[in-house]
């Protein structure tokens, strides 16, 4: 993978090589984390979409770690040439880039979370390269199957390319395309940093949030901000603070640590609902506590490993602001859970 020499130049459809009406090699019936199939058909509900983001080793396995994912598989896609090779897509010769078919169940994790992953674990701005990589395969791309995911998708390259280009980055060129046929990589390939724990991974980010614009164009809410400035200007500095830069409240100082009104609480960066004060107890944590958000699509958890610890931090699914953490202490015959989320993190509506 590292150092390709191989051209950076898309080829012409009449140039690809013709490839074959069948696949070379055989494709592995499931995947060899997940245990589920890595074709379909799906279960109903399924969802797919495929993202090339460079090298796909490193790619796979950042999706496959993500829960809600059904499955994932490497393999080719927005070419020309039929059911190729590794060393014809490696040749520069066939139009495919290098990627990743995912499989999610919408129920569990939005095309939002898969979208914002998608952007901030590589480099969309790199062209036909991803860091030392560099050919055609390794193109940024997204190949989306239904009208609502490129609506969503548009949406948030226009607002991230607008966050990059304030951090000094070039343009977007992450190609946006509607899905074509997938071609599955051979045996190997599939899920090969699992079999392969050292092996290669060329991924870098740009370290530039991606915060993905509600989809409803009628939520009532107010506009986010668009820049990093615009933020510091509309909060104050305790809560830009927690809110953008994951910082934590000191205990029992919160001005919703003990409150029991009923009401609404919401995002305090960008008014988006997240937890309905009957989900709300006295943990005695020093923070207030809640049992669960008002909606799966209301946050984004994330896998946090700072701290000397692994915890499940709780973001905005709006504007990706921090909120707080998930314990598994709070009350069993609730579920089990406590969501331990920051004053400054919140506002609150009585009803």
């Amino acid at each position: 993978m590292l150092f390709s020499r191989h051209k950076n130049k898309m080829i012409e459809p009449d140039d690809a090589l013709p490839g074959r009406d069948e696949p070379s090699f055989a494709v592995p019936e499931e995947h060899a984390v997940l245990g589920t199939p890595l074709k379909p058909p799906f279960p109903k509900g399924i969802e797919t979409v495929v993202f090339a983001l460079g090298c796909f080793w490193g790619a796979e396995r950042i999706y496959w770690q993500i829960p809600g994912v059904y499955t994932t598989a490497t393999g080719y896609s927005g070419g020309f040439t039929k059911n190729p090779t590794y060393d014809e897509v490696c040749s520069g010769r066939t139009g495919h880039a290098e990627a990743i078919l995912v499989a999610f169940d919408p129920s569990e994790v939005t095309y939002e979370a898969l979208l914002k992953t998608f952007f901030e674990e590589h480099d969309p701005t790199q062209g036909m390269r991803q860091g030392n990589d560099v050919g055609t395969q390794y193109r940024s791309a997204i190949y989306y199957t239904n009208d609502e995911q490129q609506r969503i998708t548009e949406m948030a390259r226009d607002s991230y390319n607008d966050a990059l280009r304030d951090s000094g980055f070039d343009p977007i060129t992450t190609d946006i395309e509607p899905a074509g046929p997938f071609y599955y990589a051979e045996e190997e390939h599939q899920q090969y940093l699992h079999k392969v724990p050292n092996g290669y991974c060329g991924l870098a980010g740009t370290g530039v949030s991606c915060s993905i614009p509600t989809s409803k164009a009628d939520d009532g809410l107010p506009p986010l901000a668009a820049n990093d400035e615009e933020w510091r200007r509309r909060l104050s500095a305790e809560q830009y603070e927690v809110l953008r830069q994951s910082g934590t409240e000191r205990p029992f100082t919160g001005e919703y640590t003990d409150t029991d009104e009923d009401g609404m609480y919401h995002c305090g960066a960008c008014g988006n609902p997240l937890f309905d004060s009957g989900t709300k107890y006295h943990s005695g944590c020093g923070w207030p506590s809640f049992t669960e958000a008002i909606s799966p699509d209301a946050v984004e958890l994330i896998k946090d490993s700072s701290q000397g610890m692994v915890r499940t931090e709780v973001r905005c699914a709006r504007c990706d602001s921090h909120l707080g953490h998930i314990f598994d202490d709070g009350p069993s015959d609730r579920g089990g859970q406590r969501w331990c989320i920051n004053s400054l993190s919140l506002d609150f509506d009585e009803r």
